[in-house]
């Protein structure tokens, strides 16, 4: 047996040659309504047809893209007929006159066939349990015995086929048995056709696969353009007093079923269906009550017999619409609550949370907590983005990773302050909204976590510049126990030992004295070394001559750039270290060729840049000099900053306060 691919191309090469038989018709019967059939009915047809022949490309084993191409082969035919139709009336006696003439009789129920069909294999291509297999033989089995049925009908054929033969005849005792069993047949279709309709939803049901319910409501949704169809025939009777906009309706059944069905069973996750769902759900019911708002107001103020003035009408529309704008809000909720409850469930949840975090009884961190139960999504994850983080953190401040799920960007203010990240359910779509809804929470605990990291980051320093203290008292104290304390004490016991011998003699004051004058130089130049750690004396002649001093004794050559005028000693003593660290850090670790260091004053504070052109790379360690010396900025009331791209040298930039 063919494979369901090679039908599909049989199918297609099948009403190819339809449509050609349509452009010869056309040219026979001629003039603007021929063309205009023609077109009409290649026009339905050729979405089916190339949307069938991609399915059953992509799904060769699957019967949906045969189906696809017959439901267009059945508008081919329609269109088809209809040019017969013309082309008889200027050309009697055309081929197969009588043969069209007998099967337009009662040819109609092929036109349900593969619709019916479709619903029975659809979404996997194949008829599974022996109910659908009987349904759709009794489809096939009734369409073709009520063709026949309806060809042994005596009575004269419609126009123009008025006086041809017909092809088929029966003895007048077997007419009405044929005729009897030809009206039997009708219920009987039309419970086949619910019982294929039946089948999908009974599918719909039973089905524990998120993949396939979602592809089922797809074709749920292209079918749901049918009742547009009568809306819009509503509204052409209301306003223009002809069935003319049916033709849109038609034309959008055309294209949007096999759309929908070519995506269900391809691309089932390009679109949030149940979001389309429950929007085509609410628009057409506002449409339906507009309508008949409409209706209402023209038959209560007499403008049913005043078609004729579009003024009117349009202006009872617009008070229609009016009256309806506040309506469609409830009517939208009530909506999602039935075809979208998961929007309805996350956008009330994360109300709800805003609201009780506003009243003190909630905490905006359980935002991830409350749209996991919400979305039924226990792998959901909510990330935010704080300065120092090239990634997302989660509200305990961890890195988070999401991998390769889907993630939804929260944006306030046109800047991305956090993300939403699908776990194992839920469409971009609706995770793009809640993303919205929740931006609020987002940003609060966003800044929550900026200011806890401020925070600890501020105890880490404290604690840091309390360590660094208890340290630099204990080396004070250890120098001044080891260096100048000793020799004073040394000097002293030499002192009152030589004041015992001072009599007898036997002690040469003047080298005594010439000792003791190199021991109290020694302990002096001691104890300069030691308060010179503590503030450069240096600083005395200002920054510019302290830095001049320091870059003297750099190995690299050093560029100094010094805003002229007297600094706050504080500030001149916190900006020399910056910048004796930062240079001390580059000829050490960099090796660098040469050193810039700029100071720079500005209304409010000091900026010191030391530049240099080294390999770059450098990062702040706990514990290392960088760490220490942004200690001490931040001490200050500055920042320190550090800018070290691989083979772009190193910038380290101190902001001091500084009040004028």
């Amino acid at each position: 047996m063919p494979s369901p691919r090679a039908l599909a191309y049989a199918a297609a090469v099948g009403v190819c040659g339809l449509a050609g038989a349509g452009a010869v018709l056309a040219g026979l019967a001629g003039g603007g309504d021929a063309v205009a059939a023609f077109l009409i009915g290649a026009a339905f047809a050729l979405p089916s047809v190339v949307l069938g022949v991609v399915v059953a490309v992509r799904r060769p084993d699957s019967a949906v893209g045969l189906l696809l191409v017959l439901v267009g082969a059945t508008a081919m035919w329609l269109g088809v007929g209809q040019l017969y139709s013309l082309a008889v009336v200027r050309r009697p006696g055309l081929p197969l006159t009588e043969l069209y003439a007998a099967v337009s009789e009662g040819d109609w129920m092929f036109l349900y066939v593969p619709a019916a069909l479709l619903m029975l294999v659809f979404p996997d291509g194949r008829l599974t349990g022996p109910r659908r297999r009987w349904t759709a033989a009794g489809l096939l089995a009734v369409a073709a015995l009520f063709t026949v049925i309806a060809a042994f009908d005596p009575d004269p054929y419609p126009p123009p086929f008025q006086h041809t033969p017909h092809l088929l005849r029966v003895a007048e005792p077997y007419l009405s048995f044929l005729n009897a069993v030809g009206m039997a047949l009708l219920p009987v279709f039309l419970g086949l056709l619910v019982a294929s309709a039946a089948a999908m939803v009974l599918r719909y049901r039973r089905a524990t696969d998120v993949v396939r319910r979602a592809q089922l409501k797809w074709l749920a949704l292209g079918a749901s353009v049918l009742p547009l169809t009568l809306l819009l025939c509503w509204a052409g009777y209301l306003f223009t007093g002809g069935a003319d906009l049916a033709l849109i309706g038609l034309a959008a059944t055309a294209l949007t079923v096999p759309a929908a069905t070519a995506i269900a069973v391809l691309r089932h996750d390009l679109y949030d269906v149940d979001r389309a769902i429950s929007a085509a759900v609410t628009y057409g019911l506002v449409t339906a009550i507009l309508l008949a708002f409409s209706t209402a107001a023209s038959f209560v103020v007499g403008l049913g017999a005043g078609r004729a003035s579009p003024v009117a009408a349009a202006a009872a529309t617009a008070v229609c619409a009016a009256a309806l704008a506040p309506l469609r809000v409830g009517l939208r909720r009530w909506v999602d609550r039935r075809f979208y409850p998961a929007r309805q469930a996350a956008l009330a949840a994360v109300e709800d949370l805003r609201a009780r975090t506003h009243a003190g009884q909630a905490h905006p961190e359980q935002l991830e907590e409350t749209l996991r139960a919400a979305l039924r999504d226990p792998e959901l994850r909510v990330g935010y983005r704080v300065p120092g983080e090239t990634g997302l953190v989660g509200a305990s401040g961890d890195p988070l990773l999401p991998g390769s799920a889907h993630v939804a960007p929260v944006r306030l203010g046109g800047h991305d302050i956090g993300a939403i990240v699908r776990g194992s359910t839920g469409s971009r779509e609706l995770l793009r909204e809640v993303a919205s809804a929740s931006a609020l929470l987002v940003e609060v605990v966003r800044l929550r976590i900026e200011v806890s990291r401020a925070l600890d980051e501020a105890e880490a320093g404290r604690a840091r510049l309390l360590r660094a203290g208890y340290e630099e008292r204990r080396r004070l104290e250890r120098d001044l126990h080891d260096g100048a304390q000793q020799r004073l004490v040394s000097l002293g016991m030499a002192m009152r030992l030589a004041q015992r011998h001072l009599t007898d003699g036997t002690v040469d004051v003047d080298g005594l004295l010439d000792r003791w004058v190199a021991e109290l130089a020694a302990a002096v130049a001691e104890l300069r070394q030691i308060a010179h750690g503590l503030r450069p004396s240096s600083l005395d002649d200002g920054l510019g001559a302290a830095l001049a001093l320091l870059a003297g004794t750099a190995p690299v050559p050093v560029t100094l750039d010094v805003a002229d005028g007297d600094l706050p000693d504080d500030v001149a003593t916190t900006a020399y270290y910056v910048a004796s660290e930062a240079m001390t850090n580059a000829v050490k670790h960099a090796a660098p060729t040469a050193i810039g260091v700029q100071v720079s004053r500005a209304d409010d504070g000091v900026t010191v840049r030391i530049s240099d052109d080294g390999p770059g790379g450098a990062v702040i360690r706990p514990g290392a000099g960088l760490a220490g010396l942004a200690d001490r900025v931040t001490a200050a009331g500055g920042t320190l900053r550090l800018s070290s791209p691989t083979g772009g040298g190193t910038l380290v930039e101190a902001v001091l306060p500084c009040a004028w």
